[in-house]
């Protein structure tokens, strides 16, 4: 196997994902691409002066995020990792990145009872559009 693909935010689910898909980039001796997508701000018109951030801005706090989640599940140096850190839709962007890659991993997020069986819309637009095998990790509770 040679590129695994993780979609990350700031969510428990998303450190979830990053674990599995770095004990499985150990088991293949894979390369992990993390993958990190963020709004493009829109301005509204609006009667007073607003001061959006900048692209700059957006992307370091973007990468950030992946910086936390790394720290926070313990990556260490015997996996090869890279980043990318894209502007637009989370699912859009991560079906984009996966293009040629042998899997892409997602955390879903457990609501439990009935709304726990169903898969949020950036989790089912990727199982449905992404062009590699998709695995979606799930909550303990599930």
């Amino acid at each position: 196997m040679g590129r695994i693909v993780v979609g990350l935010d700031s969510s428990a689910e998303s450190a979830r994902a990053l674990t599995w898909a770095l004990d499985e980039a150990r088991l293949r001796g894979a390369e992990l691409n993390l993958v990190h997508a963020y709004p493009t701000p829109e301005l509204v018109a609006l009667p007073a002066v607003v001061t959006l951030p900048s692209d700059d801005e957006l992307r370091a706090a973007a990468r950030e995020v992946i910086d936390e989640q790394l720290q926070k599940v313990g990556a260490g140096d015997e996996v090869e990792i890279t980043t990318t850190v894209r502007s637009g839709g989370a699912a859009a962007v991560l079906c984009e990145v996966a293009e040629g890659a042998d899997l892409l991993v997602v955390g879903a997020r457990g609501l439990g009872g009935f709304r726990g069986l169903l898969l949020g819309s950036v989790t089912h637009q990727v199982v449905a559009h992404a062009p590699c095998p998709v695995v979606v990790t799930v909550p303990e509770h599930r």
